[in-house]
């Protein structure tokens, strides 16, 4: 026979079971029992419901995860060791970057080549700080390989264009010759990264640009059919790519936006690539 415990539930409050239990047999309520059995396992949880977002705000990213080759701080690529060593104890199974509301206005070739000539922005989500885009694409995908934890890379449809999103998925992930994949060479990584996971937009119903259910509908349409032109005639040479994957989530998140207003309401629609 199964070990079961058994948890007591009753609508009544009471300060102990004793007093619980007189309580019940005074007003002549009956109690209700849910039965819990360790060993009857029906699925699985999901890891990555369990994963961790990063995101350019306060501290996160520079001090707390980054603080640079140069720093102090023990490192490793500027990563701080201590961190890394919490987090890796946690056994994340993915991480999200870079928002949140910052992704919305956040432009990636800003945080591409040597550090000292990356251009600076100012962080307008987030205390208006000026930001030095130290931390970009090549210290997330470094981060993730330290953290031996999957990606998630959130796309800017706020602020940006189908060129820019389409252009960072080709900078990250084709491996051959292309424009984008040559000059991911030129700034030290020869071999295409994978995206597990790819967001588009953040929060457009608020901070992603307040857009209207139907707009963020159109714009989805539009940049998802970028993608898959890149994927379609690039398949054979992208890395973790998957056409079929991305039609049926398509199929899957324009039936749930007419049926369900909830599914407007997520952070970011996310492609599974």
């Amino acid at each position: 026979m199964h070990k079961q415990n058994t948890l007591t539930i009753s609508a009544l409050m009471c300060a102990t079971m004793a007093e619980q239990d007189k309580c019940i047999r005074d007003k002549g309520e009956t109690m209700a029992k849910i039965i819990v059995n360790n060993e009857n396992k029906k699925s699985t949880i999901a890891p990555e419901i369990y994963g961790h977002f990063s995101e350019h705000l306060g501290r996160c990213i520079y001090e707390g995860l980054f603080v640079g080759e140069n720093s102090d701080i023990p490192n490793v690529n500027g990563m701080r060791t201590d961190v890394v060593d919490a987090l890796k104890e946690m056994k994340i199974p993915v991480l999200r970057w870079p928002g949140g509301c910052f992704a919305d206005e956040y432009h990636w070739m800003d945080g591409i080549g040597p550090k000292e000539k990356r251009k600076k922005m100012i962080n307008t989500h987030w205390g208006g700080v000026v930001e030095d885009n130290s931390f970009g694409t090549h210290e997330f995908f470094e981060l993730c390989r330290q953290l031996g934890c999957k990606t998630y890379v959130n796309g800017n449809l706020g602020s940006g264009t189908v060129r820019e999103m389409s252009e960072w998925v080709e900078y990250i992930t084709f491996n051959g010759v292309s424009p984008m994949a040559d000059l991911r060479k030129e700034n030290g990584h020869e071999e295409p990264w994978t995206i597990d996971y790819f967001g588009v937009g953040n929060e457009n119903w608020g901070c992603g640009g307040n857009m209207r259910p139907e707009h963020y509908a159109d714009e989805y349409r539009r940049y998802q059919t970028y993608h898959f032109i890149i994927t379609h005639f690039r398949r054979q040479r992208m890395t973790g790519i998957s056409r079929e994957v991305r039609q049926s989530l398509l199929r899957i998140f324009f039936i749930r936006l007419l049926r369900e207003d909830i599914s407007w309401r997520s952070s970011s629609i996310v492609m599974e690539l």
